[in-house]
């Protein structure tokens, strides 16, 4: 965990979602993600996974609509697991990048067509969540 989330020591304790070993074992045996979202609808990473993909192949549209739904099953799991809507969300937790995969891709797709206000929204929630997980992602 990166330093900046040891030195507040005030507010909210960092989120940790729990691991998908049925997801990580089945996409590390080549199973598709899109035949994954069919069996585990709540994995922000299978949505994250398709919505890199159709980004790659200019399918901005779909990009989106996966990465909304990654970002909005991957809020539920937070909220499940004691997130109050702030707070850490640290990426040295394996379990927490399907979520921040999800969001930073939502902002890129948003800026692709157009919807700057929430692409600065999604970078900002991003930054906060996890200052490093910009940084990672911001190349995918």
């Amino acid at each position: 965990m990166s330093d900046e989330f040891r030195k507040n020591l005030l507010g909210p304790e960092p989120t940790l979602l729990p691991e998908e070993p049925d997801v990580v074992a089945r996409l590390a045996a080549g199973e598709e993600a899109v035949d994954l979202a069919a069996r585990h609808p709540t994995s922000s990473l299978v949505w994250a996974i398709l919505a890199d993909e159709a980004y790659r192949e200019g399918r901005t549209i779909e990009s989106y609509a996966y990465a909304r739904t990654g970002y909005h099953r991957g809020l539920d799991s937070l909220r499940r697991n004691g997130w109050r809507g702030a707070g850490p969300v640290p990426y040295s937790h394996e379990p927490n990048r399907g979520f921040l995969r999800a969001l930073n891709a939502l902002g890129r797709a948003a800026a692709s067509i157009g919807e700057i206000d929430e692409a600065e929204r999604i970078a900002k929630f991003l930054r906060e969540s996890d200052p490093e997980a910009s940084e990672k992602l911001s190349g995918s």
